[in-house]
């Protein structure tokens, strides 16, 4: 088997996808077409799907284990049919376990949620990268501290996933700020996302080492903090570059939401 590439996906707001949530459609129809091409990255068909969400945050990284995982519909204020949207991938509790030991083997304690769904973060880019959801699927918290050092080596010992047909998937966003949003082009704002995303390209395709000691210090990068007044939207990535191991980044995909610039990533 294949390595798998391991990603981190701009999810979209809300329910985009499944309902008019008032997002301009050109834009959207770009995200959507590339979502769309995700599912052509491995060489093979993955076995499994690891995603690390934005939307769910533990004291300790929190694997989710049940077998069929029902929907959590973590958003509010959209239409009737936002909350009639199914995702019925099977769960895996054999990943979750896999999951659970590689985090012990790194000195990284962890807990298991029995009880947890596919939140929008999951269901929302997944149910368009795979609209036939046959392949089982796992979530894993964010850990609540939102430490980088911490995330990427999270990332770092999930990395033998790779070898074992999993594609890790982490979905957030590289700007989110609602507050901007809300003032859809003021310019001052356009331009911070903008530099923002300039470090941010220039950040994945680094060297890994370089890589990484940007993404520790990412706060400190121009317009960090207009992109991402709190940053949970942003640590997928950190939990993915660090699986990427020595892979070097490239950025599939450079879209805008609002006219503010988001990126994708892929490693492998």
């Amino acid at each position: 088997m294949k390595r798998m590439p391991v990603v981190f996906v701009p999810h979209g707001g809300g329910p985009w996808p499944f309902a008019d949530v008032g997002l301009p459609k050109d834009e959207l129809e770009e995200l959507a077409a590339y979502l769309r091409s995700v599912e052509a990255l491995p060489k093979t068909p993955p076995k499994a799907l690891l995603v690390i969400s934005a939307h769910w945050e533990e004291k300790v990284p929190t694997v989710m284990t049940s077998p069929s995982p029902p929907m959590l519909y973590d958003y509010y204020g959209f239409p009737a049919e936002a909350y009639e949207v199914k995702w019925p991938a099977p769960g895996s509790p054999e990943l979750a376990k896999r999951v659970q030991e590689l985090l012990a083997k790194a000195g990284i304690e962890s807990a298991a949620d029995d009880q947890r769904g596919f939140d929008h973060g999951t269901f929302v880019p997944l149910k368009v990268t795979y609209p036939e959801p046959t392949i089982p699927a796992v979530q894993l918290s964010l850990k609540a501290n939102l430490d980088p050092a911490d995330h990427l080596a999270i990332g770092r010992a999930l990395a033998p996933l790779r070898d074992e047909g999993v594609l890790i998937v982490g979905s957030g966003l590289s700007f989110h700020n609602m507050g901007v949003f809300r003032a859809r082009g003021n310019p001052a704002f356009v331009q911070s996302g903008t530099a923002f995303d300039d470090w941010l390209k220039a950040t994945i395709t680094a060297t890994p080492e370089e890589r990484n000691a940007r993404l520790t210090k990412w706060a400190d990068a121009p317009g960090a903090r207009v992109a991402h007044p709190r940053e949970e939207h942003f640590f997928p990535l950190l939990v993915v570059a660090g699986a990427a191991g020595d892979d070097r980044g490239t950025v599939p995909f450079n879209g805008k939401m609002l006219g503010i610039p988001i990126s994708a990533a892929q490693f492998g």
